[in-house]
């Protein structure tokens, strides 16, 4: 009789003594609040927060470094107690103190996904970044490294599978924002279990993450028209950072493993997303929207590439089977998330991914009036034209 799948085996027995986690990137975001979820956590005695600053989580460890600096080894291995006295957490008693020892399970969450960040710089950062920590877990004898990448790295193809596998092949290409980054981070996460013998290497690909997130896709809906390129079949699944904290909180606890993706129940046609934003559609054909979004990027005005434009208009969700078979499920839905969305983005304006001032908006979104119109994309409309005439 074959064994259970890892996913279900792990959901059934449950981590066999509490944890020692360690968080990187705990200071804001996802790394945040999955800080303040495992203090609360039964199943965890002790949490150190790594990151460049000192964050708000009360309880937690806090260490100040670079994740690229190897000294994140000694701190894994062995770590001095916890500062403070002894603290009551959901009606007992938790002394971190004296609770020296090494990590159980390390989650890197210390990514720079910012879209303004200089591209060099940031790609530096994530892959030593993640190469470092992976090292640094081997050499202190940690067991688990989860690390966090996105669904992007299935690529978005008019051929994609809807809903995708968890095991299907990463198709995506190196040309939209920090997805370069995060196939190196999957191919460092593949190669580190043969490289170091007993460590696992959990992988969480999220859909489009909302929830004080600042992406080229949540970008799209700041926009005064939802750029539709003509032809093209979009499909729209979001995660909320809750339920990405909730399954980050599974893989720390050993109970599901492998490479999982993360979103909402299903997806939403292009058409339903239209009609819940109550936002129009502006549709260009392929070669004015792909030309025109490569030479804004080209001249600096636009933060992103022409490749970000493929995730608005082809399949790429998911449908994260593997967790599901484990006992998780969202607690959001797509409609709920995107009117999340929705909320968080008002009284933004971006055009083409460049987000505006209020002056910027008042002269270049009267003029414009659509997502990519005429920012640089009037010329070639005219020049297309010239070129049927002829």
């Amino acid at each position: 009789m074959s064994s259970p799948e890892p996913a279900v085996r792990a959901a059934r027995n449950g981590p066999a003594a509490p944890l020692t986690v360690a968080v990187t990137g705990a200071a804001s975001g996802v790394g945040a609040l999955l800080t303040e979820r495992l203090l609360a956590a039964d199943e965890v005695k002790r949490v150190l927060a790594l990151d460049e600053r000192v964050g708000d989580a009360k309880g937690a460890e806090w260490h100040t470094l670079d994740v690229r600096d190897p000294a994140i080894a000694d701190l894994l291995r062995t770590s001095g107690a916890a500062r403070g006295p002894l603290r009551r957490e959901g009606g007992r008693d938790r002394d971190r103190e004296g609770t020296q020892g090494p990590v159980d399970v390390v989650v890197h969450l210390a990514l720079d996904l910012d879209l303004e960040s200089d591209p060099a710089a940031r790609t530096a950062y994530n892959v030593r970044g993640t190469q470092t920590v992976l090292t640094a877990a081997a050499a202190a004898g940690v067991r688990r490294v989860v690390l966090c990448t996105s669904a992007m790295v299935y690529g978005a193809l008019p051929d994609n599978d809807v809903p995708l596998a968890e095991e299907a092949e990463l198709r995506a290409t190196a040309d939209a924002t920090c997805v370069g980054d995060l196939l190196e981070i999957e191919r460092l996460a593949r190669r580190a279990p043969r490289a170091h013998p007993g460590l696992n290497v959990t992988v969480l690909r999220p859909a489009v993450l909302v929830g004080g997130t600042d992406t080229a896709l949540t970008r799209y809906f700041e926009s005064p028209r939802l750029l539709v390129v003509a032809g093209s079949r979009p499909r729209w699944q979001f995660c909320h950072v809750d339920d990405l904290v909730s399954a980050l909180e599974f893989a720390v606890l050993d109970r599901v493993e492998g490479e999982l993706a993360v979103g909402c129940d299903g997806w939403l046609e292009q058409e339903e997303v239209e009609e819940l934003t109550g936002i129009r559609r502006m549709e260009l054909p392929p070669s004015v929207a792909l030309g025109a979004a490569a030479r804004l990027h080209r001249l600096g005005l636009t933060p992103s590439p022409a490749g970000d434009l493929a995730y608005t208009m082809h399949p790429w969700v998911v449908s994260g089977s593997k967790l599901y078979e484990a006992g998780w499920r969202p607690r959001w839905s797509n409609e709920e998330v995107l009117a999340e969305l929705l909320a968080e983005v008002a009284g933004r304006h971006t055009v083409a991914g460049r987000r505006l001032g209020r002056k910027d908006a008042a002269t270049t979104l009267g003029a414009a009036g659509a997502t990519v119109a005429l920012v640089g994309t009037a010329a070639l409309v005219r020049r297309a034209r010239r070129s049927r005439r002829r």
